[in-house]
């Protein structure tokens, strides 16, 4: 029975929501204040694309700086995790409507969903925190197939925005370290959908 995150090894993987990377900072390094230790890992669009909430190399600096290990952001890099059973669990948030709906068919062209196949396989919890646009619409179907895949667990979503996003849901990143305790012990948080 895991009751707390000291000690535990955590990739944590950061995807395209660039909007929502501010919390997933904060996130992360809450998990490090808790004496767990956390690995970045970012998809390719997280580690190159400059844009209008920050630079790509200030947010890799920043994610070395608070974890104090090197951003995992190659295929090369990600595909020993699973091998060398590196982590006892993987974090994906923000995951974005496009790598969620890699993960639900198999598709493994990102650091994030080589990192994310390479640990599943040893049977060993992933936790998604979605941020996305179309989350009750395209990627709605994607959203389901993963919730009842075996050893997938979500972070409590909220719809952020429904008046003007009404398909729009964002994952409460507050919740990831309660999260990662119930997923490590295979229970799914309650209750997984919240309203503001």
């Amino acid at each position: 029975m895991v009751n707390t995150l000291e000690g535990l090894k955590i990739g944590y993987c950061i995807t395209g929501s660039f909007c929502t990377f501010e919390k997933a900072f904060a996130a992360l390094a809450q998990l490090v204040s808790t004496k767990a230790e956390v690995t970045p890992i970012m998809s390719f669009n997280a580690a190159q694309l400059d844009t209008r909430f920050g630079k790509a190399k200030d947010h890799i600096e920043r994610l070395e700086r608070t974890t104090g290990k090197k951003v995992i952001k190659t295929i090369e890099d990600a595909e020993p995790i699973g091998p060398k059973k590196l982590y006892d669990i993987i974090v994906v948030a923000p995951c974005t409507a496009n790598t969620l709906a890699k993960l639900a068919v198999g598709i493994t062209d990102t650091p994030v969903t080589m990192a994310v196949k390479s640990h599943i396989r040893n049977s060993r919890p992933v936790l998604i925190g979605i941020s996305t646009n179309d989350a009750l619409a395209a990627a709605a179907k994607n959203i389901g197939a993963l919730q009842n895949y075996k050893n997938y667990y979500f972070v409590p979503y909220t719809q952020d925005d429904y008046l003007n996003k009404p398909n729009s849901i964002v994952a409460r990143f507050e919740l990831i370290p309660e999260a990662i305790v119930k997923a490590m012990n295979a229970i799914q948080i309650q209750p997984l959908i919240f309203r503001k």
